[in-house]
């Protein structure tokens, strides 16, 4: 068997014994060392040039402020990273291309330094894959030969920049929706290409979506797929004598029956219970819920908006399921894809509690009603506050293009070279990096949320449970606060070193409890939508020092005459 990227995958034995050890094997071709800026390479073959090609050097990646307007950012990304260090090799073509793509006068034995690199020297260190994380504090520290280490940062970025901004988007549109409403990415034909489509649905289910429209996203992650049908499917039918099939076998008995005169029948009943004329539905739209009955008896949910909800798609869709019924088979629900979603959601529910009730259905009364059309934080936001019975939103361009925000803003800077710290200063303060090689550690109180992330140098002592802990501002002199946490939790792990993945890494399942599972300990005022309070990040008594110290040293002093 072949991945996707023509790599071999396991025999049966081996391939089986997982299917969410599928993604394990995938990975986007596209990712490579080419996907990176031009600059990278004319820097490496400076360095080389200059022989600081294994000086040792650490950088951080890191953002400078949550997205959406919020107080917390999901990282995500990490697996495949991981994979790009993996398999980071340039390839012949790589180097021929780079010959004629790099300024003239490169020395052939740079390119022979560049055919036979890899990572193997790198280590790098991150926070969990679906924690929480917060402005300043770095997502991944990559430390290694200068060379190498610069020559991966455009690469680590757009793997965890879009990851990590979509992942965050559709944490949020979970914690609007509740924990009962189902929800479904629905935007591969809005994303920003196929690569951004994948990404998309697979983000999306890390942050808290139930399943994907994205076919190729179910194959490669193991994420379950959903759909009914589009519009075009009900136009495609103007009448019921354009209906070729319109027999159904009872699910028991296999006694057939037509199910278009059960479903006329049942409306000219349900008309009556439901005010409502036959002469005012379509029949093209009835044709063709008869016909994709037929075709999926089990799993028949229905698009009623093509004419007019009230009117036809109801009393058609309606009809039609107690045909179902007849035969023994239950409809799933419907979709509303345009209109006032809480009015017809509302008119839907009270509908099928009336059938239930005259017909004595229990089930009917929980048909599954889902609504799309454009909908966002706040279209979710107003539908809650207008009582809803919507059961399932999929959600298509405002989730995947995160049309709030964009990007995320990460950025990878050096904090140290050769053991000596290295800071970039800025008129602007939000730009100053963090200097030197750090340790970071989340704090929490008594009652089990998160208190604040602290930043050390590599060489402190780790705070201690229930022992006095100095926090202080990174850059303003008088915030600062004492906290005795009740628990410490370790942020980084080393995920790469000597050439190899050090970590048992979880499925997609696992990383997407773990999202959940992290923004439990986040307050809720944290997490609201308006206003959040933000959460705070502090550097230790000896790291703010050391900052404040390095800082002086550097900033050139100006002179007044």
């Amino acid at each position: 068997m072949m991945s996707s990227n023509g790599d071999k995958l396991p025999e049966d034995g081996a391939f089986a014994a997982s299917k969410n050890s599928w993604n394990r094997y995938y990975q986007n071709s596209v990712v490579q060392p080419l996907l990176t800026d031009l600059y990278q390479i004319t820097m490496a073959y400076a360095y080389w040039k200059s022989g600081k090609m294994d000086d040792h050097a650490v950088f951080d990646l890191f953002f400078r402020t949550n997205p959406f307007q919020g107080e917390f950012t999901i990282f995500a990304g990490l697996e495949e990273c991981l994979k790009f260090m993996e398999n980071f090799h340039y390839s012949e073509t790589d180097i021929e291309y780079l010959k004629h793509a790099l300024p003239q006068g490169i020395e052939e034995e740079f390119f022979e330094y560049l055919s036979e690199l890899t990572a193997k020297d790198v280590t790098l260190y991150a926070i969990a894959e679906g924690s929480v994380a917060f402005p300043r504090i770095p997502l991944i520290k990559v430390a290694g030969p200068l060379i190498i280490v610069q020559l991966l940062e455009t690469t680590l970025l757009t793997l965890v920049n879009y990851a990590s901004l979509m992942a965050t988007n559709a944490a949020r549109y979970r914690m609007v929706a509740g924990r009962h409403i189902n929800l479904l990415e629905f935007g591969l034909r809005r994303a920003q290409g196929p690569d951004g489509g994948l990404s998309a649905s697979k983000y999306c289910y890390i942050g808290g979506f139930d399943g994907t429209s994205n076919v190729l996203a179910g194959k490669l992650f193991n994420i379950p797929v959903k759909g009914t049908h589009a519009h075009a499917y009900i136009t495609s039918f103007t009448g019921t004598k354009e209906l070729k099939t319109r027999v159904l076998g009872h699910k028991e008995s296999g006694d057939k029956r037509d199910l278009l005169e059960l479903a006329i029948n049942h409306r000219i009943e349900l008309s009556k219970i439901l005010d409502i004329s036959t002469e005012e539905s379509s029949e093209g739209e009835l044709a063709a819920m008869v016909s994709f009955a037929i075709a999926f008896p089990d799993g028949f949910m229905a698009l009623v908006d093509t004419y007019d909800v009230k009117r036809s798609g109801l009393l058609n869709f309606c009809a039609v399921a107690l045909a179902l019924n007849d035969q023994d088979y239950r409809a799933v629900g419907i979709r509303i894809d345009s209109g006032d979603l809480a009015y017809l959601s509302c008119l839907a529910r009270e509908t099928f509690e009336r059938i239930s009730e005259c017909f004595k259905l229990p089930w009917f009364s929980r048909l599954t009603i889902v609504a799309s059309n454009d909908i966002n934080e706040e279209t979710i936001l107003s539908l809650n506050e207008q009582g809803h019975k919507i059961d399932c939103f999929g959600i298509g361009t405002h989730l995947v293009t995160c049309q709030r925000q964009p990007a995320l803003g990460c950025v990878y800077k050096m904090v140290e070279i050769n053991s000596q710290p290295r800071i970039k200063l800025s008129q602007d303060v939000a730009k100053v990096t963090m200097p030197g090689n750090k340790n970071v550690f989340r704090l929490y109180g008594a009652d089990g949320h998160a208190l604040i992330d602290l930043l050390q140098r590599v060489d402190e002592s780790p705070p201690e449970v229930g022992q006095k802990v100095l926090c202080r501002h990174p850059f303003q002199e008088s915030k600062r606060a004492y906290v005795s946490p009740a628990r410490v939790e370790v942020l980084y792990q080393i995920y790469w070193a000597d050439g190899r993945v050090t970590q048992a890494m979880p499925s997609l399942e696992e990383v997407r409890e773990r999202v959940q599972d992290s923004l439990r300990t986040l307050r809720q005022d944290h997490k609201r939508t308006l206003n959040p309070t933000p959460y705070k990040v502090a550097v230790s008594d000896n790291l703010y020092n050391f900052i404040h110290d390095l800082w002086l040293q550097n900033a050139p002093i100006g002179e007044l005459s």
